[in-house]
């Protein structure tokens, strides 16, 4: 947490660097507010300060309807103690919890099984860490989506239940009413929503973003029919737990956000799709903290991009097969091989694709890309893991798989579970790079922090 001296510089100034590292309680409205949050700003003996927003309303304060606390970049992945917290943080947004009811406690059971650990020791973490049970974090996490929705689109609250993960009206209502103070349509706002069947949501983010890196990042990859982006834009289709639709996110630099057009078939999945793009986007960075690391160790070495943030792909297993057919070639080589693998095997979407699904690499001889057949066989490997297991939450289990070496497990971790340690230090850029340095080059000084250390070095060139 925040000194309370830091804290408060921060709000008075409302400075968008510190959005979502903190929340302001107000003891005389019952409130708690974002640091941005434009209302007149209450004297300081008026005030408690939160590092999260469920301890905040876990106090008994219900979220500003001005500033929208459910609307504020998330804490930073690394922000928890605990590896294993972190997680099965990561799991829930997912909707690893979401079902309710009798299925909720068989739920919690295979949430803990997946995580190695018992049932009561998950308990235990969420309790000493956020002060709250995994249920009650998860369903917070749930109506704090649903406020979004209910600010921002014109869904009927019926569908606003289904899509924050409740399976009745009635089960929404009184969880809403309970952890927000408010019923769901007293914080009913109309707005409009764009085209017919396409949900517009804004998703923002600490400055500085460099988008432009970004931006190039992405185009210099981007499959058609697969992906698209502009100057200003990037979107893609989506499978993900039983949807599949496609998103648009447009960046809007004066707000410090996104605008995110999303088409989904299934809004069960939406609050698990919407996570996901924050993602791929790295929205729930503090990179200021990252880049002081950087700047104290590396500031005379290298030239540090600031605002550099990390670009996702959609899931592990899209970042698995890119890592393969990347694997000795140049990136234009390997866009080449993806282009052909999601044309040829990729399920049709109206004028667009999906990426392949395991089974449909599996079956392919892969006759039509011009590659060795040990590594041919390797993609094969790879999708038959998959099929084997569905949800395989330990990419480093493809090291027993033949043709598949720690660079392309690192990449494939990196890029589709975003995490933010991984030094590709066998990467031929990287290694151009660190030799220049005279061998006063020292990654291990950037931890937590060394895939973003990774892509400063591949923004060298």
């Amino acid at each position: 947490m925040l000194s309370n001296a830091i804290c408060r510089k921060a709000r008075l100034s409302r400075d968008a660097r510190f959005d979502g590292r903190f929340f302001t309680a107000v003891k005389t409205t019952g409130i708690f507010c974002r640091s941005t949050c434009p209302a007149s700003p209450p004297h300081e003996k008026n005030v408690d300060y939160y590092a999260s927003a469920i301890k905040a309303a876990n106090a008994g304060f219900r979220p500003c309807l001005r500033c929208r606390p459910d609307s504020a970049p998330g804490s930073p992945a690394w922000k928890g103690i605990d590896t294993t917290l972190e997680r099965a943080i990561r799991l829930i947004e997912q909707g690893a919890l979401q079902q309710q009811g009798e299925e909720q406690q068989s739920t919690l059971l295979s949430l803990a099984e997946r995580l190695g650990i018992s049932d009561r020791y998950l308990r235990l973490l969420f309790n000493q860490h956020l002060g709250v049970s995994p249920k009650t974090f998860a369903l917070f996490q749930q109506c704090l989506f649903a406020k979004q929705l209910l600010h921002q689109t014109e869904l009927p609250i019926t569908q606003i239940a289904l899509a924050s993960g409740f399976n009745s009206v009635r089960r929404f209502n009184d969880c809403f009413k309970t952890l927000i103070g408010l019923t769901p349509s007293q914080v009913r706002k109309s707005n409009k929503t764009g085209q017919k069947g396409t949900l517009q949501l804004r998703l923002y983010y600490r400055p500085p973003y460099n988008w432009s890196r970004m931006q190039q990042f992405l185009m210099a990859r981007v499959i058609a029919g697969l992906e698209w982006a502009d100057d200003n834009s990037y979107g893609r289709t989506f499978e993900w737990l039983g949807s599949t639709g496609h998103f648009t996110a447009q960046h809007v630099a004066q707000k410090n956000c996104f605008d995110v057009a999303i088409e989904a078939d299934n809004l069960r999945s939406l609050k698990p799709i919407v996570n996901n793009i924050r993602r791929i986007l790295d929205l729930d960075t503090d990179i200021d903290t990252v880049e002081q690391n950087l700047h104290e160790h590396y500031g005379s070495l290298i030239t540090l991009h600031k605002g550099l943030r990390l670009p996702g792909t959609w899931n592990m297993f899209e970042a698995g097969i890119r890592a393969i057919l990347g694997q000795q070639v140049s990136v234009a080589a390997a866009h080449n091989l993806v282009t052909k693998i999601t044309l040829n095997l990729g399920k049709p979407m109206d004028d667009k694709y999906l990426f392949p699904s395991p089974s449909a690499i599996a079956q392919s001889d892969l006759d039509f890309i011009k590659m060795p057949g040990a590594r041919k066989q390797t993609l094969r490997n790879l999708a038959q893991h998959y099929i084997d297991k569905p949800m395989p939450d330990n990419p480093k289990e493809w090291l027993l798989l033949k043709g598949i070496g720690p660079w392309t497990v690192d990449y494939a971790r990196m890029r589709g579970l975003s995490e933010p340690d991984i030094f590709l230090g066998g990467d031929l850029g990287v290694k151009k790079i660190m030799e220049k340095s005279d061998n006063n080059f020292n990654p291990a000084l950037a931890a937590p922090w060394r895939s973003y250390l990774t892509f400063q070095l591949w923004n060298q060139y």
